[in-house]
């Protein structure tokens, strides 16, 4: 009698071994959509009294895991997309502050690893479809814009980094030069120069190739992707698509379609719309193909809403892009980088939402856990897994603390509760802003306990300079590290100095 149960167990174990191995072979498809300065509260699941409703978004949060402590690595466009590619903070690198423009050279080293180029060592087909802002190399750039030869390939894109295939623009909306690249090459060579002064919808003065329409570019990044889901479908290798939008940031351009849908009498809110809209399109599309059940899904912001969505007319109507919390796009304030991520997996996860602290830094560690890689000394250095936010199998640590980066360079650090910011100002563009006689006769430091506080209203560093201290030598550790998670010392790139953090040793 013990010999069968003996056996009756060997046969479980290995059916059961059997069924997980094939589990980990049918891997998922990945998909991240990243929305461009789309505010926490403009999310109806995130914002029960917004006036701009998404149910799309919303779906997807009612049936996968909603955070509602997530953040980006900065509070502008070029640092975070860098932290999500690489797990590593942008300030490491040669950019300490601002975003990079339309001519700049690339950041990401051909030589570093990127969750692309992570996910293309686990057999998957990798694509980036949108926005890429992360600087490339025109052919002759060095002699200045006006000397680029559009018609030779471009150098250190998205194609060296990890990317199969790439087909975007290089930078926002806003930023010329106007101009296609499908993998390495431009679709046209620029014939003709733009600019639009209409509100809302104004971009910068520059060189635009024949087959360049702004009014059309987020409908295209649309189809692009729609397409290659369809083409990539049916085939066995798993494919990732990385599709950073290019709305709702400036210029504001909903579709005829949408405009005037949201009621609110501001283009705003109906580009928000829009972005919703192409979300339903990506879901239909994965569902038809027959891949929805098995597609990882994220949908997520790069910060806060930006100023150009005209807050005062918005407020008129009832509606805060930032919900409750303070400041916006460019902030250290939790407006500028709490954002809205969702993460949807039908066949391995279950609704629910989490409260755990997450970043826009955490996707490589995630993907590495999920696939049991071990990360090199040098990649991740700032990536934590959420795998056991997801309510997946994981021995990772969570994420217990964050280092967020402004528009003018200056840094906050969370730790739990507590959010110190080392500087007098907002960081960016709201009040105090950041240079101004107002920031410059506050305190040079600011403390909130977000839980008992989270609009950031009481600044606490008067009574908690112990506290203070304590953070500021965390973060002082971290930054002489080159990496906040465990594993050898690494170098931080370009002059190894920050102007905002001159208090430390």
């Amino acid at each position: 009698m013990i010999i069968l149960r003996l056996l009756g167990v060997l046969v479980f174990s290995i059916t059961f071994c059997a069924g997980q191995g094939q589990e980990l072979k049918e891997k998922p498809n990945i998909v991240i959509i990243l929305a461009d300065d789309l505010g926490y509260g403009d999310i109806s699941c995130y914002n029960p009294d917004s006036k701009i409703q998404t149910p799309a978004i919303d779906a997807l949060a009612a049936q996968g895991v909603q955070f509602t402590d997530a953040h980006t690595n900065s509070s502008v466009c070029t640092p975070t997309r860098y932290g999500m590619l690489t797990g590593r903070y942008c300030w490491r690198t040669r950019l300490k502050e601002s975003v990079l423009y339309g001519y700049d050279k690339a950041l990401i080293s051909p030589k570093r690893e990127t969750i692309a180029s992570l996910l293309r060592q686990e057999g998957y087909q990798t694509a980036a479809i949108g926005k890429w802002h992360l600087g490339w190399d025109w052919h002759n750039v060095d002699a200045g814009p006006d000397s680029i030869d559009f018609s030779r390939p471009v150098a250190n894109g998205p194609t060296t980094v990890g990317f199969d295939y790439f087909y975007g623009i290089i930078g926002s909306l806003s930023m010329p030069p106007y101009v296609w690249v499908e993998n390495e090459m431009p679709t046209k060579v620029p014939s003709d120069r733009t600019v639009s002064k209409k509100k809302q919808s104004i971009w910068l003065e520059g060189e635009i190739a024949s087959d360049f329409v702004h009014e059309e570019v987020l409908p295209e990044i649309e189809s692009r992707a729609v397409n290659y889901i369809r083409e990539h479908a049916t085939k066995k290798e798993p494919f990732f698509l990385y599709l950073p939008l290019t709305a709702p940031h400036n210029p504001i351009l909903p579709s005829p379609e949408y405009q005037g849908m949201s009621g609110l009498d501001n283009p705003y809110p109906d580009f928000v719309m829009m972005c919703d809209g192409l979300v339903a399109r990506v879901v239909r599309v994965l569902k038809d193909q027959g891949v929805y059940e098995n597609t990882l899904l994220v949908f997520l912001s790069d910060n806060g809403c930006s100023n150009q969505a005209d807050f005062e007319q918005l407020a008129s109507k009832g509606h805060f892009p930032s919900y409750i919390y303070r400041g916006f796009k460019s902030d250290l304030y939790e407006g500028g980088h709490r954002v809205p991520f969702i993460v949807s997996w039908p066949k391995r996860i279950q609704a629910a939402q989490s409260s755990h602290l997450v970043s826009t830094t955490d996707f490589m560690a995630t993907f590495a856990d999920l696939f049991e890689v071990e990360l090199a000394e040098d990649a991740g250095e700032d990536s934590y897994s959420f795998l056991q936010s997801l309510r997946l199998p994981s021995e990772s640590p969570l994420r217990e603390s964050l280092v967020m980066h402004s528009y003018d360079g200056s840094f906050a650090y969370r730790q739990g509760r507590y959010k110190v910011l080392l500087t007098s100002s907002s960081g960016g563009w709201s009040f105090p802003r950041s240079g101004s006689d107002t920031a410059e006769s506050m305190p040079d430091v600011q403390l909130y306990d977000l839980h008992a506080d989270p609009e950031e209203k009481y600044n606490l560093q008067s009574q908690e300079k112990e506290l203070v201290e304590q953070l500021k030598k965390e973060l002082a550790q971290v930054v002489r590290s080159g990496r906040s998670t465990k594993g050898a010392p690494q170098k931080n790139d370009g002059p190894d100095y920050w102007p905002q953090l001159h208090w430390m040793p």
